[in-house]
């Protein structure tokens, strides 16, 4: 091995951020498994190294036989030219250039020492990038492949994946973007970063990036639910009773939650005041502003909004968008009604759950004829028609008019 191949060397180890400790045993490894293949233990095999000059030495004993016949023998005749009392069986010490090896061993130590290089560039990789796993980091785009898109983020490239990319955005080679650090992993020949734009961890990190109150910890994200590209509700805290959480999140005239869109390309941001209270929460979650009344179930976690009719499709949003994201950050399901529709909604729950006979006007015969015929609960009267009631054998109209109205309002 030359020394222009130790300088060379050298300078790949430098490019890679390897020391020269870590460089010398590299070579010294490398070297060693190439060499040793040709010597036993018995040789007693060294490899020595020396930056200034550039030499890399192989030092091992040579023992004395009749006749050499490999690279760990010397015959005694030729030992005897170094020394007149060597004898057979004796080890005679030798050092020998690197480059006065066969070219076959300069070449497996090369491949050796490249491989080995590589190895701790990825182990370098794997170890500076596992310090940035579920952080915020930039790049530039590369290309575009069939599952996602290539990032240059310095020591490596990673992979943007197209489940992992906002719908609608669009991104041109040698855009400069910045994602979210899912996972490193560590495959056969390489190492790939697993990058986000969809996480509701990357909005997180925006948060506590762009909000200094969130990066101090008087303010606490207590939950983030989103909508990739469409919207996203965070739900915060203040633990400085003198601060703000909402406004603090805004920043002055809103230029901190605009200056946060537009890294998410416009997309909606909602900030969520947290409340210990579930029906507080519900409607801050939908929007206080429009919310009249929450009515939690008694049963699991149910919850009925009741809202102006004005106010209806603000608060179910678009494409039911703000109430499916106020029910997963609350954790609860949500239906959303006008005053009029939630006193017919629990009046039909009523009649489903009423039996006929509580009905006025229902005797006991009735009861029995009107069973007779399927209809149990008031809400089969209900919706039953005066002609089908009137029909029913033993129902007189009088009666069928009677109990129809009774279920009106019952």
């Amino acid at each position: 091995m030359s020394a222009n191949l130790m300088s060379s060397l050298t300078e790949l180890a430098n490019l890679k951020q390897l020391n020269r400790e870590e460089l010398t045993e590299i070579i010294k490894d490398g070297l060693f498994q190439a060499v040793s293949k040709k010597l036993l233990i018995e040789n007693e095999l060294e490899i020595l190294t020396d930056f200034d000059t550039n030499k890399i030495m192989a030092r091992f004993n040579k023992i004395v036989v009749e006749r050499d016949m490999s690279l760990g023998e010397i015959s005694l005749e030729e030992a005897k030219l170094y020394n007149n009392d060597i004898e057979l069986g004796d080890k005679m010490p030798i050092e020998m250039a690197i480059a006065d090896f066969e070219p076959k061993v300069i070449r497996n130590a090369r491949k050796a020492i490249l491989e080995k290089i590589k190895s701790l560039e990825e182990d370098k990789i794997m170890y500076d990038y596992e310090n940035q796993k579920h952080q915020i980091i930039s790049g530039k785009v590369r290309k575009e492949e069939f599952n996602g898109h290539i990032i240059d983020i310095g020591y490596t490239d990673a992979l943007l994946p197209k489940d992992e990319q906002i719908e609608d955005e669009y991104y041109k080679i040698g855009d400069m973007i910045r994602a979210y650090v899912v996972n490193i992993r560590k495959r056969k020949n390489d190492v790939i970063v697993i990058l986000s734009r969809t996480r509701p961890e990357f909005v997180m990190r925006i948060f506590e990036t762009e909000i200094p109150e969130i990066n101090s910890g008087d303010v606490e994200i207590k939950k983030i639910v989103r909508e990739p590209g469409m919207r996203t509700k965070v739900a915060v805290k203040s633990k400085d009773k003198k601060i703000d959480a909402t406004a603090a999140c805004l920043g002055p005239h809103g230029i901190r939650i605009e200056s946060i869109r537009t890294e998410l390309n416009g997309e909606l941001i909602d900030i969520v005041l947290w409340d210990e209270s579930p029906e507080q929460l519900i409607a801050n979650a939908i929007g206080p502003d429009l919310v009249e009344k929450v009515y939690l179930s008694e049963r699991g976690n149910f919850a009925r909004i009741i809202v102006s009719e004005e106010n209806k499709n603000l608060a179910i949003g678009k494409k039911g968008k703000n109430v499916k994201l106020a029910a997963k950050l609350t954790d609860y399901k949500l239906d959303i009604y006008t005053e009029e529709e939630f006193e017919e909604k629990i009046s039909e729950e009523r009649r489903v759950t009423s039996h006929i006979s509580d009905l006025d006007g229902v005797t006991s015969k009735v009861a029995g004829i009107l069973k007779e015929h399927g209809y149990t609960s008031v809400q089969d009267i209900f919706e039953a028609s005066i002609d089908e009631l009137c029909n029913l054998e033993g129902l007189g109209k009088k009666t069928a008019l009677k109990i129809k109205e009774s279920s009106k309002y019952f």
